[in-house]
Order: C-alpha cells, then structure tokens, then sequence
C-alpha cells in the first residue's frame, strides 16, 4: 500500500488546505488593522484596542499555517470545495472576535454614550455581543451577506462595529462573485453547470488575477455612484434634512455598501423604514438589482458596451421579468388583505389620490414593490412590518427569497439559471415521451444547444442540488416553528428560514438576541450552506469523516 504524503507531520491534502484558509484570515486580518483607522478616527479606542488585538491573533493563526504548510502542492477541485467551505466557516469565527472583544472590552458607561439622545431604549446593543454565539451569528451573517442581526437598535452600536458589519458584507459580496467565476467554476464540481451557465463557460478574463481586478472596478465604480445617489436622497428626506452632513454622508456610505453587495445591514433603527421616504427607496431599487446582475453582464454592458445583454442575457431578462410580475402580484395580495396600519403611509401622495386612488392601494404598491425587490434581490433592506401582513404575502415574499437573483452576482437562494434549467429540463423530458427512443431530442438554455447527455447531466445537477436545499428549508421550517413560540405562525417560520438560508436579512420578529439558542445555531449553518449552496458544505463534511480520497 503506497505511504501518503505528509507536509509538516499532517496529510498533504490537510496541510494544503490549512495554507490556504490561512491566506483568507491574513486577508482578514488586514481589513482588522485598516478598520482600527475607523475606530480612531471615531476616538473609539476601547474599539481600537479589540479591532487590534483581534487583527494580531487572526494574523498569527493564519501566518503560522500558511508557514507551516508552506510545502503543501498545489490545490485542485476536491482542495478548492473543501477551502471555500471551511474558508468561510473560519472567516466567520474570527470574524466574530471584533465584535465580542469590543463588546467585552468597552465599559458600560462608555457604551451607553453610544445611545443616540431622545432614543427610547437607555442600552447599547453592543452588550448583546458578549454573547460569542450572538457575535458568531452575526459575523456569520455579515459574511454571508444575510443581514439578519442581534443588534437590535444597530444606531447605538460603535460606529467602528457599523463599519465592521458593512465592510464584512461588501467584501463577502466580492468573495462571493471571485468564487464562483474562479474556485467552483471547474467541471466535476457538483454545481459545474450552474456556474458555466453564469460565465458563459469563461471567466470575464482568462485570469484569476486580471478577473478579480476587473470585478473590484466595477464593484468600487458602482459603490462611488450609489453613495453620492444616497446621500442627495437622504438629504432631500425630511428624516435627513436635519442630519449633518457627516451623518447623511455615513448612513448613505454604509447603505450603498450593503445595498449594492445586497447584504442588507443597516445603521437605522428600523432598517430603510426609519426614513419613510419613497425617494430614498426609489434610489435604492436600482442599487439592489444591481447587485443582482451576473457580474459578467455588467462587464459585457460597459467593458464591451453591448447594452443588449440586459435582455438577451437569460438570467437578466428572467430577473426583471420576475421583479415586475413579483411587484405585481405581492401589491394586489396586500392591497387586497391588509389594513391601513400595515403599511408605511406616513408619506403624502397628493398627487395620486386627486385621482381617486386609496391610500391604502398607494401605500401596498410603494411597499410590496421595494420588499419584493429586496427578496429576489437577496438584500433585505425593510421598509414595512411584515409581520404584519397576510400570510399570502409572507410566503410571497419567502418564494422570491428562495429563488434569489442571478449566479454570479452578489445574491443568495438557488437562483435564476438553476430555476429555469429545471423547468426546461421538466418540458424536454416531456417532449421525449412522445418521440422514438432513437430521435435526436436536443435543448436550449439561453444561448447554448444541449445534446442529451448534456442535458440529462445540467438537469440532474440542478435538481439534487434544488432538493436538498428545499429539504434544510423544509427540516430547518419545521425546528424553528416549534421553538420559536406560539406567537408565530409556520408561515413565519417559513420566511425566516428562507431569508437566513437564501443570505436576505428580512424578518418576521424571529431573529433577535432573544431567540432559543438552538434556533440561532441552526440559523448559522442555514446562512453558511445558504452562501455556499450545500454541495461544498456536503463535500467538507464528507472529507471530515472519510478524508478526501475517493
């Protein structure tokens, strides 16, 4: 039997793998240190002091593997599955430190001069991260780009953990797409079509290096034009015409971080409900289905101006088609169920209602065309109480979560191509029952003609991966409905899943630093394989227990 190779005293297939989860915590740690900056700049020196210490321990953990195992040989596929999950399952561990050191290292008279003045809560929010489970769920959803959080009034956390909570987000959002155009986007890879479907069977450059690059442009170019966008809303509002400049300018920098990377934190107590201005959720429907769009559409559109992608891109037409007929359908079951006090309708409509429209109907159309937006989008800004609507309207909403954007975008959920695969490949399954056993049944998924294998393998694929994420929504449903308390409906627990494991950040009331601690430990492994899409979470859980031999 040949002796397997060892690197430092472990497997050579370990040791690859720790160099590699290594590299992303210095990574880690390098936006620890810069984020110390934020909190000197702020003069939140407890803050400084955590933000440094945790940057010298995630640095020395990821510096001494990627020493250690300096050796190891290179990656290939089995490396990269197990790499990206355990990657961002580490990533979130230490990710959580910040939160819990500045937590535990800042005294309570200090934190309770982080609460806004005339709020109506006297304590910080930070004190809920001295729970670690509370800061690993919430370093979890941060880089996921879920945004379901612990803190519950978020404007009187540290503005060093508001920066934190953003920056995580954006960054995963990056993560997200070099990801899927680089690591998974290899044949064999369990979602191999999936990806192919998204690059158009390439990367937007035939190098990692130049790709990454390319995608940060366009990421940091979209980012500039939504904070300016932002700000000239918030400032026209009459929530921020009486903000300073600087405090516009910071809420508009950390909306258009987490809206355009559709993570959806916020630093408002109630999320973009707080403004109750349809300018500023206006503003923000085009930088949430942004972040919605295959980056390589956005590369196609202004690198080789070829507007027409926007719609002879499968993925992208299926997206707006879906955001128009969603909006539809989810403001007449609203307009149709609710009362006035479940919506927004502060905000004067003149205009519409000289022409005999109820403000009712006025309120339900501005609120269900932003929710559903924020759902498909994955983002999970909040402009109105959903757990105040009908449960038609909950799992409306929880649909369009579980569906997501388009792959090789920033969003969550199983997304557009997987969806559309499986339903052609339900009709060219059909169509073959007619046909001799011996005909030529070829299909067609956007651009791209399929031969039978062809066919049968993308099918296939996009089924078992769609099941077994339908059944951890279904299992995980069925835990948190008995946990959560009489209160709430399966119809809530249904659309909290669906937002924690398809990265969103809506919520019915569920999620909070209140919620049954199994609840929560099963919310962070939703938004993990909700991130990841299962099959490298499978594929890491296997190699735990059987190695990464066949």
């Amino acid at each position: 039997m040949p002796r397997r190779r060892t690197v430092a005293g472990v497997p050579a297939d370990l040791a690859t793998i720790a160099r590699d989860v290594g590299s992303l915590l210095v990574m880690q740690a390098a936006l620890m240190a810069l984020s110390v900056g934020v909190a000197l700049l702020a003069r939140e020196y407890y803050a400084a002091e955590a933000f440094l210490f945790a940057a010298a321990v995630t640095a020395g953990v990821g510096v001494a593997a990627r020493r250690r195992f300096a050796a190891a040989p290179e990656p290939r596929l089995k490396h990269g599955m197990v790499v990206a999950a355990s990657g961002w399952f580490c990533t979130a561990v230490f990710g959580a430190l910040p939160f819990f050191l500045t937590a535990t290292m800042t005294p309570q008279a200090v934190a309770s001069g982080f609460v806004p003045a005339g709020a109506d809560y006297a304590a910080s929010s930070l004190y809920v991260f001295r729970d670690p489970v509370h800061a690993l769920f919430e370093s979890m959803s941060g880089w996921t780009g879920s945004g379901l959080t612990m803190a519950v009034h978020e404007p009187s956390l540290p503005r060093t953990i508001q920066w934190w909570r953003s920056l995580i987000q954006y960054v995963g959002g990056v993560g997200v797409i070099v990801l899927t155009v680089t690591i998974l986007s290899r044949p064999g890879s369990g979602s191999y079509a999936l990806y192919r479907s998204e690059t158009r069977e390439e990367r937007i450059h035939p190098s990692i290096v130049s790709t990454v690059r390319t995608v940060w442009k366009l990421f940091l170019g979209y980012t500039l034009l939504s904070i300016v966008a932002l700000f000239l809303a918030i400032r026209a509002s009459d929530y921020g015409s009486s903000l300073p400049l600087w405090q516009a300018g910071w809420q508009a920098l950390n909306h258009a971080m987490t809206g355009l990377s559709t993570g959806g934190f916020s630093v408002t107590d109630n999320s973009i409900a707080t403004y109750d201005s349809p300018l500023i959720e206006t503003v923000l429907l085009p930088v949430m289905t942004l972040g919605a769009i295959a980056f390589p559409v956005h590369y196609a559109v202004l690198g080789d101006r070829d507007v027409r992608q926007l719609w002879t891109d499968i993925q992208t037409r299926w997206l707006f088609v879906l955001l128009v007929v969603g909006a539809i359908a989810l403001s007449v079951q609203n307009a149709v169920t609710l009362p006035t006090g479940a919506f927004t309708g502060t905000a004067n409509y003149a205009s519409l209602r000289s022409l005999g429209i109820a403000a009712p109907v006025v309120d339900a159309i501005r609120d269900s065309t932003f929710q559903f937006v924020s759902a498909l989008s994955c983002t999970g800004f909040q402009s109105s109480p959903i757990d105040r609507w009908a449960a038609g309207g909950k799992l409306l909403v929880a649909g369009a979560m579980t569906l997501g954007g388009a792959a090789g975008s920033t969003v969550g959920g199983l997304k557009i191509i997987r969806g559309y695969t499986i339903v052609r490949g339900i009709k060219w399954q059909f169509s073959r029952v007619f046909l001799p056993s011996n005909a030529v049944v070829n299909a067609r998924i956007g651009d791209r003609l399929l031969d039978r294998e062809t066919m049968e393998r993308e099918f296939s694929e996009a089924a078992i991966v769609s099941l077994l994420w339908l059944l951890f929504l279904a299992a995980s449903s069925l835990l948190l409905v008995n946990v959560a308390g009489p209160e709430f409906t399966y119809a809530d627990a249904l659309f909290e899943v669906a937002s924690a494991q398809g990265n969103v950040g809506l919520s019915t009331g569920i999620t909070g630093p209140t919620m049954p601690v199994v609840a929560e430990g099963a919310f962070v492994v939703n938004m993990w394989i909700g991130r990841l899409e299962i099959i490298p979470v499978l594929v890491f859980v296997r190699s735990m227990l059987y190695g990464l031999n066949p």
